[in-house]
C-alpha cells in the first residue's frame, strides 16, 4: 500500500446498491472500499472491457467504480452480485 489515500464517493445509484445489502455484506464491502482508496496492490482491481470503469470483487458482488487521477478520488458507480455486474 502507498501512503496516501484517495477520497471516496458514491454516486445515488450505489447508495442505494449498499443500502439494500446485508449488514454483513455491506461491511465486507465497504472494507475493500476502504483498501481501493488506500491503492492496495494485493487486490484483484480489473478493468472492464470497454469501459473506463474498474471493478473489485467482494466475494459474489462486484464494486464497479472510477478513478479521477487528478483529483484521487474513487468514485463508486454499483455494487451488484455477480451475476448483474456486467449487464449493459
Amino acid at each position: 500500500m502507498t501512503d496516501e489515500n484517495w477520497g471516496v464517493t458514491f454516486t445515488p445509484r450505489a447508495r442505494r446498491d449498499l443500502r439494500a445489502l446485508d449488514p454483513p455484506i455491506r461491511d465486507r464491502v465497504l472494507s475493500v472500499i476502504d483498501r481501493v482508496a488506500a491503492r492496495d496492490q494485493a487486490l484483484d482491481v480489473r478493468r472492464l472491457t470497454g469501459s473506463a470503469e474498474l471493478r473489485v470483487r467482494v466475494g459474489d458482488w462486484r464494486v464497479r467504480f472510477t478513478r479521477d487521477v487528478e483529483a484521487k478520488l474513487i468514485v463508486v458507480q454499483r455494487v451488484l452480485p455477480r451475476g448483474r455486474a456486467y449487464d449493459r
